[in-house]
């Protein structure tokens, strides 16, 4: 995850070849319950900044250097094609009509394999990428931005060529958990 973005302008093209990628990620019932909304530049991405809060964005240098990041993505889960495709005949009988029949939100789901996805691509691109967690403002952005109810960001992702001063996340520092504690075969094995 890159947070230091330079200050160009990334090709439509390039953008264009991110999300083609995440377009072609996999869903239930090939539902393609997402949506993407691009903000190119800072006339479009000024009103992301001025309307959201980023999950921990208390400012500070580190804040600002993500700010510099010419193009922004909202992904977006939309529950409704969901139940509308399992709504259809050769879905119906499994039930998943309503969104208390699902176990697991698979809008959510496959709007998030489609966000990696886009991660994936952007750095087969050779551009910075950073997912991060919204934490209110949403619903504003949404409107002014003309998307129709239904549609919820899962969070953002900023796009763009790597700047310099990345500095690495401090949480890892943590380490990664090890093997032996997140991969079990044939069985849990305790720790």
């Amino acid at each position: 995850m890159v947070r230091a973005f330079a200050d160009r302008p990334v090709p439509r093209a390039v953008i264009d070849g991110v999300l083609d990628a995440a377009l072609r990620a996999p869903s239930a019932g090939f539902s393609q319950g997402w949506a993407f909304l691009v903000l190119e530049g800072p006339a479009q991405t000024a009103l992301f900044w001025e309307l959201t809060a980023p999950l921990g964005a208390a400012g500070g240098t580190r804040w600002d250097r993500l700010r510099r990041a010419p193009v922004l993505v909202l992904p977006l889960a939309h529950r409704q094609a969901y139940l509308d495709r399992y709504g259809e005949p050769d879905k119906i009988s499994r039930g998943l009509d309503t969104a208390e029949a699902w176990r697991v939100p698979y809008w959510l789901v496959d709007t998030s394999f489609a966000t990696m996805t886009m991660l994936l691509a952007a750095t087969d691109a050779r551009l910075g990428a950073l997912f991060f967690g919204l934490g209110g403002g949403e619903r504003a952005l949404l409107d002014r931005l003309g998307v129709p109810p239904g549609y919820e960001p899962i969070g953002a992702v900023a796009l763009g060529w790597p700047g310099e001063g990345d500095a690495p996340s401090p949480s890892l520092a943590r380490g990664r958990r090890p093997r032996r504690e997140t991969v079990h075969y044939g069985r849990w094995e305790g720790t």
